[in-house]
């Protein structure tokens, strides 16, 4: 108990300090300015923990939520959408496969007044591969051979093969454009320093403790905002970031409260609080490496699916604010389908024992499931009880359970070192591509050595076609695929949750695939 006063007391310390620079900025505090503007200052509550400022070692969702909102891309994914419109640029397109070229709008400058050309955009990929940063997300650019910048207002991509989805990784936040004349081009920025052209500048970062943010008046693009400043308060858990919300010290609290806490503040409607659902795009997944025993085993595997009983799961650990799911692809993308309902159907224990005695596996078969709460939160833990308890009750398996700290765990998984281990994914852009393309191929993201020339001629199938049907059917056969091979089973989609105060508006319309949330469309009265 000791220990979450101790928490409490200086979350409430840096909340203080948080209003205090929300409130400080001289006579114009509440001046419309840059993208617009309610001249209202808006406080976000999470315990999400930031990665990197800098673009180039950014890949996660709380460093990538401040790059939103900082920098401009040269198209963008508008909130609640998944078709990008233009941003810094004024089209893009592709002359051939193999040729991405876009024309950048004109009289664009970052936020000190630097000018904001052809040859930033050249130098902000380029750098990326250059540095190429372990924790950033420069492999996704792999399919680029070359950048180049002819003209001030012009740069042209070229591509290694036809890839349809490097338009999508340009608009994601692997598409921030920096400053050549402000970033280092062989190393990372100091890890303070921000400069972006997007709709808001960063005024104030202490890690692990609050950003403070101000509207951008050199910014040009569409975007308008109804806040004039906005902070983001950094917790150390769920407990301290219920307690804000409910005193007021924020306006909004998103990622990390616990089923528990999401359940009891929708009890506090009379007091003004709401809680807001919305649609997610985050999934939870076992992994196989199919090259450990007994993982190697396909009927282990299929058994394993046909005994696990997702709903029961989610009711005894995540109280119903997750849903089920039945395919790696997360629902509300293109081509989505239930492949592992239409094969398993529901979970039975005889119909699991068939599959292993068909196969000659004796049981109860031992398994061994790595988890990590750390990362993946502590709820993490129920999933896993509950998943050892359905797994044993069957008499096919006699479960063991195993976890690890966040570093030593990813270490451990990527050196093949885990047979079955929990993960999870959250895509990189609106593409039904992502939740395949980094998983089925032997040095994927999660390095289960599976591989099926099958699944990689379907991924290379879509990869390459512009026509939404084609790249369809594509999907569903991958579906199929791993419902059938097993290398992964999935377990269940996120929901997105947020909590708000009286007075604030607009927070449903960033609750979107894209799990990042955009300043601008939250307002205060």
């Amino acid at each position: 108990m000791a220990r979450t006063k101790r928490a409490i007391a200086a979350a409430t310390v840096g909340i203080l300090a948080a209003t205090t620079l929300a409130a400080c900025g001289s006579d114009d505090k509440d001046k419309n300015t840059g993208a617009g503007g309610g001249g209202s200052t808006v406080i976000l509550g999470t315990t999400d923990k930031v990665g990197s400022l800098d673009p180039a070692a950014a890949y996660d969702l709380p460093s990538w939520t401040i790059i939103r909102n900082t920098f401009q891309k040269l198209y963008r994914y508008p909130e609640g959408s998944t078709t990008a419109v233009p941003d810094a640029a004024e089209k893009c397109e592709f002359p051939d496969p193999k040729t991405y070229s876009c024309t950048l709008k004109p009289g664009q400058t970052f936020s000190d007044g630097t000018p904001l050309t052809a040859k930033d955009v050249k130098f902000t990929f380029e750098r990326m591969v250059k540095i190429n940063d372990p924790n950033g997300p420069a492999s996704l650019l792999e399919s680029m051979e070359s950048v180049e910048a002819p003209e001030d207002l012009k740069v042209v991509f070229h591509l290694k093969a036809a890839d349809v989805t490097f338009a999508s990784i340009v608009a994601s936040e692997v598409g921030a454009i920096v400053p050549a004349a402000k970033y280092p081009a062989d190393k990372l920025a100091d890890s303070n320093f921000l400069l972006g052209s997007g709709p808001y500048k960063l005024t104030k970062y202490t890690a692990g403790q609050q950003a403070g943010f101000e509207l951008n008046d050199k910014y040009k693009g569409d975007v308008k905002s109804a806040n004039g400043k906005f902070v983001i308060q950094y917790f150390p858990e769920s407990a301290a970031l219920k307690q804000a919300i409910e005193n007021g010290t924020v306006d909004v609290a998103v990622t990390g409260l616990s089923p528990t806490d999401i359940q009891d503040l929708r009890g506090k409607s009379a007091q003004g609080i709401k809680v807001i659902d919305g649609i997610g795009s985050t999934i939870r997944f076992m992994a196989f490496n199919v090259k450990s025993g007994p993982a190697d085993n396909k009927a282990v595997r299929q058994a394993i699916a046909q005994t696990v009983d997702r709903e029961a799961m989610i009711k005894q650990a995540y109280n119903g604010t997750v849903d089920p799911l039945y395919t790696l692809a997360a629902n509300g993308f293109a081509g989505h389908a239930d492949a592992f309902k239409q094969k398993y159907g529901a979970p039975s224990k005889d119909k699991a024992k068939a599959i292993l005695d068909a196969a000659g596996v004796k049981t109860p078969v031992d398994l061994t499931l790595w988890y990590n709460p750390g990362h993946y939160g502590a709820t993490t833990a129920d999933e896993y009880t509950e998943l050892k308890r359905q797994l044993d009750e069957s008499g096919l398996f006699k479960v063991k359970l195993e976890t690890t700290e966040w570093e030593a765990y990813k270490k451990a998984y990527a050196a093949g070192e885990y047979a079955i281990f929990g993960a999870g994914w959250q895509p990189d852009f609106p593409d039904t591509d992502n939740y395949f393309a980094p998983f089925l191929s032997p040095d994927g993201t999660f390095h289960t050595g599976y591989d099926n020339q099958a699944a990689k001629d379907l991924v290379a199938k879509e990869r390459t076609s512009a026509d939404p049907a084609v790249r369809n059917q594509a999907f569903t056969e991958l579906q199929k695929i791993v419902a059938d091979d097993v290398p992964y089973l999935p377990l269940w989609q996120g929901k997105q949750v947020a909590v708000t105060r009286p007075g604030i508006e607009g927070v449903d319309k960033t609750l979107d695939v894209s799990v990042l949330i955009s300043f601008w469309v939250i307002g205060k009265k």
